[in-house]
């Protein structure tokens, strides 16, 4: 792993706001759509969820989750551990109107809590110069026959 990759990595996901979180607590895999707050430099994800969900649930049975991102040109998918943070001051740092939606008592609602995931390992594909490259890189592979081109890199955070 280089810092250029995390880097990359990091990029990429700052891009991408949604996220399927799968959950891997006692009764099996389970996903959800979660919408990312923030992406630190060191690959540390936050969310805002309910306390009272089957997801948060399942992370304190089993901390590892897994997360997919996509976006018209680049895909990541990102393995670590999840923990339950119970911090007021960060929450309502994060907090924005699309949060409200779902928890309408805002940051002081009790059953608002934090997801922080700390990622360990990630993986992306990226088409560098968005639609047009990709169309382009078709066209190509249709032509020539060559594989498709596209970015991909694996980083252990």
């Amino acid at each position: 792993m280089t810092d250029d990759e995390t880097k990359k990595l990091v990029e990429l996901l700052d891009d991408m706001p949604i996220a399927m979180l799968t959950t891997f607590g006692a009764e099996g895999p389970r996903s959800v759509p979660m919408a990312r707050q923030e992406v630190d430099p060191s690959a540390e994800l936050w969310f805002i969820s309910a306390r009272d969900t089957a997801h948060v649930r399942a992370l304190e049975q089993e901390p590892r989750v897994s997360l997919t991102f996509s976006s018209r040109s680049a895909w990541v998918a990102a393995y670590g551990r999840a923990t339950v943070v119970d911090d007021r001051d960060k929450l309502a740092e994060l907090w924005n109107t699309f949060a409200e939606a779902w928890l309408p008592g805002g940051p002081d609602d009790p059953n608002a809590v934090l997801l922080r995931v700390d990622v360990e390992h990630g993986e992306y594909w990226d088409t560098p110069g968005g639609k047009v490259a990709s169309l382009i890189s078709f066209a190509k592979t249709k032509l020539s026959g060559d594989t498709y081109d596209a970015e991909h890199g694996q980083v252990d955070v």
